[in-house]
């Protein structure tokens, strides 16, 4: 780290890529005489901007203020440590000149995101107007959200809130975990849509928008997200270790090698037609199979 500028140190705090005492800190850290400082420098160096790439995107709905756009599961919303390139952000730049400059260097145009293996509905801004005031709905708590998501095991409850705070996990900082005294409160609505053999499918919908929320409530009551391996969603929850099961559900698992959870709904008021617009994105091809194969 020898003549690294404070601007690259600050980046890699953000990325946390810096640990003290194994758990990543804020910056406003103050550091102790025991402290032991970890510093994982990436290989290849950070891009201050992103590059337009041909990548093809659905856009579902485009005016002169902002852009809906269905990201496909694997996709990275805009690139990051290990993602540069192939992010929806590039795929924008070829899309269109016009973006959104709140977020500068490599996240122009987003106001939102979705996991890498989440697919779904995102709203782009395309004037820094459009997206203050759209990311001040989101803030409000004024978005329409609605996924839908395959998980483990059926509800005694057809309905009911997820309520617990969510904070990053202290034994693996990609990951987050509930709560009772530490992190952000969090609160999921869930509604059961179909019951399977040993599977459910969910409606959801968010009052708090935290990172990997909904896979980690559904998790911590036992009913992760079907497929999520970060999570515990790739092997047998409910149901027995019999060959015959073990194989149905090995099967499922190679239809559905991803997180079960797709962004249906996306709704807001549209900030210069001043009246409030929804869209919806049918699951995508692997959710359908998957559906399709629970349900035989």
């Amino acid at each position: 780290m020898e003549h690294a500028t404070r601007n690259k140190v600050q980046k890699l705090i953000e990325a946390q890529l810096v640990l003290v005492n194994s758990k990543p800190v804020k910056a406003n850290y103050k550091i102790s005489p025991s402290d032991i400082i970890e510093v994982q420098i990436p290989v290849t160096p950070h891009p201050e901007t992103a590059e337009p790439e041909d990548i093809p995107i659905e856009v579902v709905y485009e005016d002169e203020y902002l852009l809906i756009v269905n990201k496909p599961a694997g996709m990275v919303a805009h690139p990051s440590f290990g993602n540069y390139t192939g992010t929806l952000v590039n795929a924008l730049l070829h899309h269109t000149q016009k973006l959104s400059a709140i977020n500068t260097g490599s996240r122009p145009g987003i106001i939102h995101r979705l996991d890498k293996d989440t697919s779904g509905l995102l709203v782009v801004a395309k004037d820094d107007f459009t997206h203050a005031k759209i990311a001040e709905q989101f803030a409000k708590h004024k978005v329409e959200k609605i996924y839908w998501a395959v998980c483990w095991g059926l509800f005694k409850n057809k309905e009911g809130i997820i309520e617990a705070n969510i904070t990053r996990s202290k034994s693996d900082r990609k990951k987050f975990t509930v709560s009772d005294d530490e992190g952000k409160p969090s609160i999921t609505l869930y509604k059961v849509i179909e019951e399977f053999e040993f599977a459910s499918l969910l409606e959801i919908r968010l009052k708090t928008g935290r990172t990997h929320q909904i896979r980690v409530h559904l998790s911590s009551i036992n009913h992760p997200v079907f497929g999520d391996v970060t999570y515990g969603g790739n092997k047998i929850v409910y149901g027995s270790n019999l060959p015959k099961i073990k194989q149905r559900v090995d099967n499922l698992l190679e239809i559905m090698p991803r997180q079960a959870l797709h962004a249906r709904t996306l709704g807001f008021t549209h900030p210069h037609l001043n009246e409030f617009i929804k869209f919806e994105a049918n699951v995508p091809d692997d959710i359908k199979n998957l559906l399709a194969a629970l349900r035989n």
